[in-house]
């Protein structure tokens, strides 16, 4: 009867472990080197690869103003994308020259489904579109992986088009890298023939735009004439035409409307050169030439960014001037290798500890195998994480850190249990088996517990949710990793090293003891051998540990265990008597019950809830905005004024401060991955601090914010927003309204009534309140005299498409060398495109269809010219037109506290009483 009821208590895992000892310690050595090996061949990286279910169709359409671009591009694309299935929201913006809508799909969609679907829309809508776009709309996804892991920034005393050389040799050698998809080349100038043509030269000799495209491009061919036979071989015949050098485009021969022939040359200025700066970029005030360099999804973030580091280690001196200056900035390697490292301190530690505490309970042999669940439950996960596709990133590291305390706990439930029937089980196979019978149901149902809120987690919903969902899948194989351990592995150990207490040998085991460290001493050489130091040093200090345990902490723990500890359960049990007699158990229930009622506290002094933490930023950025409308150069000279004010609040020099980055257009949005066309009126500043174990003013970064904050606030004509890097999957702004109607005009004047009543309210917290949308941004009309134009034979295309090549450009040929092309663009010369009057006085040349005769008019007799204002962008939220007042949340207060305030304050005002 005995043996059946013991039989019944085991469990039948345990026992076949304990009966199977050699295999077990084989699958434990295994497991262990498959698992360290699966840890260095994981990838790193800082983020997950979370695709967002955002599809981006952008439409250039140059030259033309915000509200055309709203009327002839975006509405006719949004009239289709609305009827598409398991759209969530879809938002546009229409600015100069570019249309960007965005459509948000629900989550349970596949990106390629989602991207499919988009692209049909946009295909039936292009029967809708202007016909003389230049490009197709492009439709893209978004990936975080394709943001950038690191900026490469060239300087030196060389100009933009020397080191744009630099930077492609630079681009060149990276994509070499496996794991390296594209580097792009940002702040470049980029060539561009020029044909910059004299419109009072052009009207005496009654030339057009047209006659000089025309004897361009009939010039520039290669064209292959077949094949000619002599000789009994087939030769070749191809006529080569196409220009070598700029002075064969000066030499071309223009026949203009009225019979004359004129080199092109007496008519236009030919040149080679570069387009108009648009963008700029600046790396502690001196001019750079950026690479972003951008990583394959699921590769190693840390593999590349080393290469990377030798790459720029080989080329400098040798491929490149030993002046030029290479400057890493925003490396997330940085940060995912300092987590790494915390990771792997933390479970060094964490072992230690839990070793330490339980071995003054236990017994060091006892608290050592106890503490090896953790390394093990560790390399198991790391055998299973890959397979369900996850990388080490940002999120599973934290779970591993956060599991570190858990996974013990089982362990030491085995142990403790197997330690106890020892002592009334001589043998301890037949104790281990029935000890881990005895709680394995205790055990599972704790972990079970212990994990059961976190399996909702794994399907929470969203973009949040695909972000958040590697923390709870890895907590759970972590936990189910060390229950595998505390049933398989600890038994094992136990029968193998737990004595019983009153057999030990002391002499013999310490002999057995030092053998062992002999030998791990000899694999801690090897390791050092092969530069694994983490791993070397973690096994010195342990055979360190067992020599102070053996001669130190081993007579601590017997004055522990006979004295302090049993002091302890003495005064325990008085106390628990006590608190047993009379009716003091009733007035403890009572009291725990009361607890129960301090949640309601919660609700009444609410505590602060974050996304992600308000720790000190990596990197402060300062926004700068102009009015609609401003050149890229005044925006580049108000930048500069910014910059300035930034150093005197940091301080030149700054030993904390790892560089200052400047971008004017390009790389200064706000939005992060929605771009949309080109905001000539837009500059950042990112300045970007070294890691906090290297700083050493001991200024926070957070004081430093503050600092730039209140230096920049009053640059009179910009609009300066101070912020920092935000983690996490992509938010809106803390404080975000949105409020939309048909009628611009009225919501414009709703708008900004809304936000001067919004200021008025002074919510603390609240930094500035914005609006997105950007007024009186200047426009010259163009009215034109239908009547006047049709009687004389003209059309209102004809007049637009003359003033549009007199002022754009129009690329009329490619002029090619190697295997690049650069375009041959032609327009007025840059003294008639800053005159308004010089261009409305232009003589229109054409052939009157009507009589077949050549005429020449002005422009000015069919047209004139009017001043008005009009709007930088207009943007749409479900084919309705919306204006979003914002606000970034200054430090000390979070959009939790703020937003209910907000939402309080309007509901009277927006509702009435």
């Amino acid at each position: 009867m005995s043996n059946d009821k013991n039989f019944i208590k085991e469990f039948f895992a345990t026992s076949w472990a304990v009966d199977n000892k050699t295999s077990v310690y084989v699958l434990a050595f295994i497991i262990s080197i498959l698992g360290l090996l699966n840890y260095y061949q994981i990838p790193k990286e800082q983020f997950p690869d979370v695709v967002i279910p955002y599809i981006i169709v952008n439409s250039p359409y140059p030259g033309t103003s915000p509200e055309d671009i709203e009327n002839l591009v975006t509405r006719p694309i949004e009239k289709q994308l609305k009827s598409i299935a398991d759209v969530k929201k879809i938002t546009s913006n229409s600015v100069q020259d570019y249309s960007s809508i965005i459509v948000e799909f629900e989550p349970s969609i596949k990106v390629e489904t989602a991207k499919q679907r988009v692209r049909d829309a946009v295909d039936k809508s292009k029967k809708d579109l202007p016909s003389d776009m230049p490009d197709q709309p492009q439709i893209l996804d978004i990936n975080l992986s394709e943001f950038p892991i690191m900026y490469i920034n060239i300087s030196g005393n060389y100009d933009l088009d020397k080191l744009k050389k630099f930077a492609e040799v630079m681009q060149d050698k990276i994509e070499g890298v496996k794991e390296i998809t594209r580097v792009d080349i940002v702040g470049a100038l980029e060539r561009e023939i020029q044909i910059n043509a004299d419109i009072f030269k052009m009207q005496a000799a009654k030339v057009t735009f047209s006659d000089i495209e025309s004897a361009v491009a009939r010039e520039n061919l290669t064209i292959s004439g077949g094949t000619i036979t002599q000789n009994g071989t087939k030769n070749a015949v191809r006529l080569k035409g196409q220009f070598d050098n700029v002075q064969q485009i000066r030499d071309i021969v223009v026949h203009a409307s009225g019979g004359a022939y004129i080199k092109l040359s007496d008519l236009a200025e030919v040149k080679d050169d570069f387009k108009e700066q648009e963008s700029f970029s600046r790396l502690d005030g001196k001019n750079v030439i950026t690479l972003n360099v951008i990583k394959k999804s699921g590769t190693n973030l840390l593999d590349a960014s080393d290469q990377i580091k030798e790459i720029l280690e080989e080329v400098k001196g040798k491929e490149l001037p030993s002046d030029v200056t290479l400057t890493l900035s925003g490396d997330q390697s940085v940060r995912t290798r300092n987590t790494l490292e915390e990771l792997n301190n933390t479970i060094i530690i964490g072992f230690i500890l839990v070793t330490i505490v339980l071995m003054f309970f236990m017994g060091f042999t006892n608290a050592f195998f106890v503490g090896l669940s953790v390394p093990l439950s560790m390399a198991i996960a790391y055998l299973i994480i890959p397979n369900l596709g996850f990388t080490m990133n940002m999120i599973v590291m934290f779970a591993f850190i956060f599991a570190l305390g858990i996974v013990v706990d089982d362990a030491i439930v085995v142990i403790e249990n197997t330690h106890r029937m020892h002592q009334t089980h001589p043998d301890i196979r037949e104790a281990s088996k029935l000890a881990a019978g005895e709680v394995f149901l205790p055990i599972l149902s704790g972990t079970l517990t212990t994990l059961a809120p976190f399996f909702p987690l794994a399907f929470w919903p969203g973009i949040v949710g695909q972000f958040m969902h590697y923390l709870p899948v890895t907590l759970i194989v972590t936990l189910f990793a060390s229950l595998f351990v505390a049933y398989i592995f600890n038994p094992v150990f136990a029968v193998s090293f737990m004595a019983h207490e009153f057999d030990s040998d002391e002499k013999g085991e310490w002999k057995q003891t030092k053998k062992i460290l002999l030998g791990i001493f000899g694999l801690a050489i090897v390791f050092y051998l092969f530069k694994s130091f983490g791993i070397a040093n973690f096994l010195v200090f342990t055979i360190l540990m067992v020599f102070l345990y053996h001669y130190v902490i081993r007579f601590w723990i017997k004055a522990f265990q006979e004295k302090f500890w049993p002091s302890i359960m003495v005064a325990y049990e008085k106390q628990l008597r006590w608190v047993l007699h009379g009716n003091r158990p009733i007035l403890l229930l009572l009291s725990m019950v009361a607890l129960f009622f301090t949640i309601v506290l919660t609700g009444i002094v609410k505590p602060k809830v974050l996304f992600f933490p308000n720790s000190d930023p990596q990197s402060v950025i300062v926004y700068v905005k102009m009015p609609g409308g401003t050149d890229q150069n005044v925006t580049d000279s108000v930048t500069r004024i910014a910059e300035k004010r930034v150093y005197q609040a940091i301080g030149e020099h700054n030993p904390d401060v790892e560089s200052v980055i400047s971008n004017i257009t390009i790389g200064a949005e706000e939005e992060g991955f929605a771009s949309a066309g080109k905001p000539f009126n837009k500059g950042k500043i990112s300045i970007n601090f070294v890691e906090s174990k290297h700083r050493t003013t001991g200024i926070t970064t957070s004081t430093y914010l503050e600092k730039i904050r209140e230096s920049v606030a009053d640059i009179a004509g910009a609009e300066i927003t101070v912020g920092k890097t935000k983690m996490g999957p992509p938010t809106g702004q803390p404080v975000n309204i949105e409020i939309t109607s048909e009628n611009i005009g009225d919501l414009v004047t709703d708008a900004f009534a809304f936000r001067h009543y919004l200021d008025s309210l002074n919510i603390p917290g609240v930094e500035e309140l914005k609006t997105d949308f950007e007024i009186n941004s200047p426009e010259v009309f163009i009215e034109i005299d239908r009547d006047r134009a049709q009687r004389a034979g003209l059309s209102t295309g004809q007049i637009g498409l003359e003033l549009r090549t007199a002022l754009f450009g129009k690329e009329i040929s490619k002029y090619k060398v190697d295997e690049d092309e650069f375009p041959i663009t032609l327009r007025y010369n840059k003294l008639t495109r800053d005159n308004i009057n010089a261009l409305i006085n232009l003589t229109i040349t054409y052939r009157d269809m009507n009589s077949g005769q050549i005429r020449s008019i002005p422009l000015s007799t069919v047209a004139r010219i009017k001043y008005s204002s009009s709007y930088a962008g207009i943007k749409r939220l479900d084919q309705k037109r919306v204006i979003t007042v914002y606000s970034n949340v200054l430090s000390g207060y979070s959009p939790n506290d703020i937003v209910p305030k907000t939402r309080l304050k309007l509901l009277p005002s927006c509702y009435g009483p």
